[in-house]
């Protein structure tokens, strides 16, 4: 292990957009700001080889010299996202093809399919030449693999290479035909097959495609991006020893697990656009109108967490590495509206970050371009080059981070929150519901700890990461682990299970013994119904709160207690022991009474915060949020604390920060 990072500044870069001369400028200035970090060079592989085998390196040569000669630490991204047109006319077929059958055409980024070894071939090839070159540069800092993969729904694709290669995974999985069909139940509807070459990409049915069948093409595609990215660092790591690698994860992009994906990283990072998120984060028109200038105050925070997680799956719990790669500085240009952050916003996403450990906050971009797609998405700088308001905010966001010699030093959480990419697939493939949404389900639980200010650790669902926990929460987890029960079982935390929760096999099958599977191992319960029902809906229980969209109804076995019924009679929250099943999805009443309960059973203190304040601990230093439009007393959160910076009343979108 190493020892704490010390916490800085970087900023997305793009010399080939701007005159030379005016580099050295923006080098100074981005210096002058605070800036450590600068990452170039990820859309840049029409200007790396303007034609087949013609490289023009040298003017990344001089970029790289101009921010070297002002003490700034590059970050260099491959360009694999954004092939040139060249190399889309020699291999047409590298398009990702939708599932309505149509290419996905050159004009803008991503414009490539997982699948397509032709391709990667290609990105092996510049990936390989640009490690060679820049791999020992004394100014590069981290290397950064592609960009954001996933983005505008990238990673499934329909093509023949994506046939061809599941056709192979499933022979490799299942090795006969048989054993697919059985795993798959497709003697429903004469579905069976009698070769790997009969089976088709599930697109273009009359009517919806076997779960199974979806499921497995989910984790094929999923796959294909863990191998796609490994090719890269496989490339990169001996070419440039010592030398960090990352990928920039994105909000909200659950079509690949990112928990396998890291396994190859030494560092994960995302790009953070909280105003440009609220518009997915929910559906409470109330919510959005409160935060409209300053984002959902746990959405971010809640991929903070996540991508904390993934930068722990290589070096482990003890050394894990986080970052945020883009920041928003702005108004956006990509969301159904871009209102601009209101005042503070830009500051408190900063610390927010820190808070949660991240090493490095990276605003996206340094100048706002006059051109092309993204002419209207705010940076540092105006478009004429001249400081932008986030500029300022940059600026005294490097001094605060000096003043109290800020490093990252997340300790373990006593509570870990699950969260597993291939129950986002399942509730996807099989909603049964219209607006059941795994990511909606993990931030209601998520969104109850933070209102009674818990630190949380979102983990995979794996053994170690759940073992030595106070309290485990398991919402929506589609198939139960034996293992990972197991681990529950003998260490024995509070758990927190449902709704949905081991209901389905690894095969997407009803289990035999019926839901919640394997965990009936931690509390006798039994899933003989669900229902899912409309917006208009809610299932009010007696003692308040509500279920929303979502209600099981259970059977108790012996040893197992009523905790909570509907209003109409029926059980909705069990208990046997430390072992907790709730049977729906919760209403943000409910999941605060739920949470508050079993955390006082697990001996986790609580408070009950003002709904717009939120509390981080980083190592010794306590950060406080205000999310809302008005100062909030809180006094009785920082009694007897020295007081870095802030203070009581906590104004509107500020933060305050305390030594422990």
């Amino acid at each position: 292990m190493t020892g704490p990072r010390r916490q800085t500044l970087g900023v997305c870069y793009y010399p080939e957009h701007w005159p030379e001369e005016r580099w050295p400028v923006d080098a100074r200035m981005m210096a002058g700001a605070g800036i450590s970090h600068v990452r170039i060079g990820e859309f840049a592989w029409s200007r790396l080889e303007p034609d087949p085998g013609r490289l023009d390196f040298d003017w990344l040569d001089r970029a790289f010299d101009v921010l070297h000669a002002h003490g700034l630490a590059v970050v260099l991204g491959t360009p694999t996202a954004t092939p040139p047109k060249w190399l889309v006319d020699r291999m047409p077929d590298m398009l990702a093809i939708d599932e309505q059958g149509r290419p996905r055409g050159f004009g803008s980024r991503r414009h490539y399919c997982f699948s397509h070894l032709g391709y990667r071939d290609e990105c092996a090839r510049i990936v390989t030449l640009i490690a060679d070159r820049y791999g020992g540069h004394p100014a590069l800092a981290a290397w950064q693999t592609d960009n954001e993969y996933g983005c505008h729904d990238t990673v499934v694709s329909y093509s023949a290479a994506a046939l061809a290669g599941f056709r192979d995974w499933l022979a490799r999985k299942y090795q006969s035909p048989d054993a697919l069909n059985r795993a798959w139940g497709n003697v429903f509807w004469s579905m069976e097959y009698r070769s790997f070459d009969e089976v088709e990409l599930p697109s273009l049915t009359v009517t919806e495609p076997n779960p199974s069948h979806v499921m497995d093409f989910r984790r094929y595609s999923s796959d294909q991006v863990v191998a796609f990215n490994r090719l890269q660092t496989g490339i990169i790591r001996p070419r440039s020893p010592g030398i960090p690698i990352a990928h920039n994860y994105m909000g909200r992009v659950v079509d690949f697990d990112h928990f396998a994906v890291s396994a190859d990283l030494d560092i994960a990072s995302w790009d953070s656009y909280p105003i440009g998120f609220l518009d997915r984060d929910t559906d409470d028109i109330d919510n959005k109108r409160r935060y409209l200038g300053v984002g959902d105050p746990d959405n971010q925070a809640l991929h903070h967490d996540l991508y904390r997680a993934c930068g722990e799956v290589r070096n482990g719990a003890a050394d894990g590495r986080w970052w945020v790669m883009e920041q928003q500085p702005g108004p956006v240009n990509w969301a159904p509206w871009n209102p601009a952050p209101a005042p503070g916003a830009v500051r408190l996403w900063a610390w927010e970050a820190f808070a949660a450990g991240a090493e490095v906050v990276s605003y996206f971009r340094w100048r706002q371009p006059a051109f092309a797609q993204e002419q209207m998405h705010e940076a540092l700088l105006l478009p004429n080059g001249e400081p932008n308001e986030a500029h300022e905010v940059c600026c005294a966001v490097s001094r605060e981070l000096a003043q109290i010699g800020a490093v990252a030093a997340p300790t373990r959480a006593d509570v870990a929150l699950v969260f597993d990419y291939e129950s986002a697939w399942a509730w996807h493939i099989q909603p049964q519901g219209r607006d059941f949404d795994y990511f909606d389900l993990v931030l209601r639980f998520y969104r109850a700890l933070r209102r009674l200010g818990i630190s949380v650790d979102v983990t995979p669902p794996a053994p170690d990461a759940v073992r030595g926990r106070k309290l485990v929460v398991v919402p929506g987890l589609f198939s139960a682990d034996e293992r990972l029960v197991e681990t529950l079982a003998e260490d024995n935390p509070a758990v927190l299970l449902g709704p949905r929760s081991g209901s389905k096999t690894a095969d997407f099958q009803i289990a035999g013994d019926l839901p919640p599977g394997a965990f009936r191992w931690l509390i006798d319960v039994t899933v003989r119904r669900v229902e899912s029902v409309p917006p208009f809906a809610d299932i009010p229980l007696a003692g308040g709160g509500a279920f929303q969209g979502w209600r099981e109804f259970l059977a108790a076995g012996d040893g197992v207690q009523v905790r909570r019924t509907s209003a109409d009679g029926h059980p909705a929250h069990l208990a046997a022991g430390k072992a907790h099943y709730l049977g729906g999805r919760p209403d943000e009443e409910l999941a605060l009474a739920v949470m508050r309960d079993i955390a006082a059973q697990a001996g986790i203190e609580t408070h009950d915060l003002h709904r717009d304040i939120r509390i981080r601990d980083n190592g010794d230093v306590r950060y406080i949020f205000n999310y809302g439009p008005e100062p909030v007393d809180i006094d009785d959160l920082v009694a007897g604390q020295a007081v870095l910076f802030g203070s009581s009343p906590l104004g509107a979108r500020q933060v305050l920060a305390a030594r422990l």
